[in-house]
């Protein structure tokens, strides 16, 4: 029988899966604490020595390939450099967002000595240059390169702006020694984004040189080539699920809703058209497939600052579970130190539940549309911003806290429109599905080589849930 094992180097855990292609099943799968500080093949092999597949051992198996992405050593960070905030900036992010990336910081207009300076304390891995729709603004451009060219940078530099200059733009990267090569403009024209080209530029730079700089190459000798970024792998799940194969219908639109260790990641795969007659859209056109990430919402990394943002309270509320304020907040604060804690005790259990709900509800929030009332002088109209989710009749929960945790009906309910917040455009009436066998991050990289296979793989997985 051959195996494929799908390996993600995650944040918190280095995760295993083995499926056997030709039967479309999940064979077995295991994962460890992720040792990236260290060596990460050590986790690697941990997890490895945890897999049974049938009574047998790792060693025992025939394995036809081995497939893995990563988030480690905090996952691929970028910082976006545009023009305009709303425009060139924000098709820049999207770029990033969909390529997989943690963006470390967004910078508009002309860089500073001061942003230069910032850029280079929060440290990135790579930096994406945008500015200037096709035979626009060139000035903008060119001067950012000239501050980049005289930094202490040394990251690849992806040239993604205004094409009149964009070669003048490289060549005056790397006639200081950078790294810098040049894709099609992110945003081309005022009405038009274009971040395909962009992303798959990411995605290169990734495999060929941040994969090393991290470290995570010493785990290429077993593994082969890491393929994308953990997120990018999920995204491409969620789009494969959404829109099919020739060969295999898809579930139509669709949310994705990742709860992780360090981020809480949300992907639709949707139209962004405005479900409300008489709304006007406004801003630039949201992707079908989008992905937006919050650094700050982990419920290990960043449990204490889900606490301090929400407040003891909300978190309270959300854990459904009468437990005295002091208890909880001590129970928080020791989480980030004890990254790789699985909770035993019920109790346990649902302080994961609060700080989960709590990461829902608000990266649901950042990720969706909103509308607004607008006074004309032919009267009140009102204007929509962002992508309208509230027709999607399909919400997945994916993560540790959905596979093995505790009501995850009950975490996934906090991404629900609310009465009291009805400007927020959030699912109204979706059914919820959990990926009980952990698998989505799996299923993306398997999407290039055996879609159909991966689509009934993840389909298997779904579990659907009672609201």
């Amino acid at each position: 029988m051959g195996v494929t094992l799908l390996i993600d180097f995650g944040s918190t855990f280095t995760k295993v899966l083995a499926v056997n292609l030709d039967e479309e099943e999940v064979l077995g799968r295991a994962q460890s604490p992720s040792t990236v500080g260290q060596d990460i093949v050590i986790g690697l092999k941990k997890a490895l020595s945890k897999l049974v597949v049938e009574g047998k051992k790792i060693e025992e198996l025939e394995i036809e390939r081995k497939l893995a992405c990563s988030s480690a050593a905090g996952g691929l960070r970028l910082a976006a450099i545009g023009l305009v905030p709303e425009l060139t900036l924000e098709a820049a992010k999207r770029a990033a967002l969909g390529a997989g990336a943690k963006i470390t910081g967004t910078y508009s207009y002309e860089l500073s000595d001061e942003d230069i300076a910032t850029i280079e304390w929060k440290g990135c891995d790579l930096i994406l240059l945008a500015g200037g729709t096709d035979g626009g603004n060139k000035d903008t451009i060119i001067h950012n390169a000239e501050m980049l060219a005289g930094s202490t940078f040394d990251v690849p530099i992806i040239v993604a702006g205004n094409r009149t200059v964009a070669g003048k733009v490289r060549d005056i990267l790397r006639s200081v020694g950078k790294t810098a090569e040049v894709t099609e403009n992110v945003l081309p024209d005022l009405d038009r984004i274009n971040v395909e080209p962009a992303r798959s530029l990411i995605r290169e730079a990734f495999m060929s040189r941040i994969v090393r700089a991290k470290g995570l190459d010493k785990a290429q000798e077993y593994v082969g080539d890491i393929l994308m970024p953990t997120p990018m792998a999920t995204l491409k799940a969620a789009r494969l699920l959404a829109e099919g194969t020739d060969a295999e219908s898809g579930l139509g639109e669709l949310i994705v809703i990742e709860v992780g260790g360090a981020t809480t990641n949300v992907h639709s795969v949707a139209g962004a058209s405005a479900s409300q007659g008489g709304v006007i859209l406004k801003g630039l056109p949201e992707p079908y497939a989008k992905r937006t990430v919050e650094g700050d919402l982990g419920i290990r990394y960043n449990a204490a600052v889900i606490l301090d943002a929400a407040g003891v309270e909300r978190v309270r509320e959300n854990s459904l579970l009468d437990i005295d304020k002091e208890r909880l907040i001590g129970k928080i604060r020791a989480l980030p130190h004890n990254i790789g804690f699985v909770p035993e005790a019920e109790e346990d259990y649902s302080v994961d539940m609060g700080l989960a709900r709590t990461a829902v509800e608000i990266a649901v929030e950042r990720h969706v549309g909103y509308i607004k009332e607008a006074f004309f002088p032919t009267g009140m109209i009102w204007l929509q911003y962002g992508k309208d989710c509230t027709g999607i009749k399909t919400v997945i929960g994916t993560g540790g806290v959905f596979a093995h945790g505790f009501k995850p009906e009950m975490i996934l309910e906090a991404s629900l429109f609310r009465d009291e917040s009805p400007h927020l455009l959030k699912p109204k009436s979706p059914t919820f599905y959990i990926d009980r066998n952990y698998v989505l991050y799996g299923v993306g990289l398997l999407s290039d080589y055996a879609p159909d296979q991966a689509l009934r793989i993840a389909k298997k997985s779904l579990h659907k849930l009672c609201a």
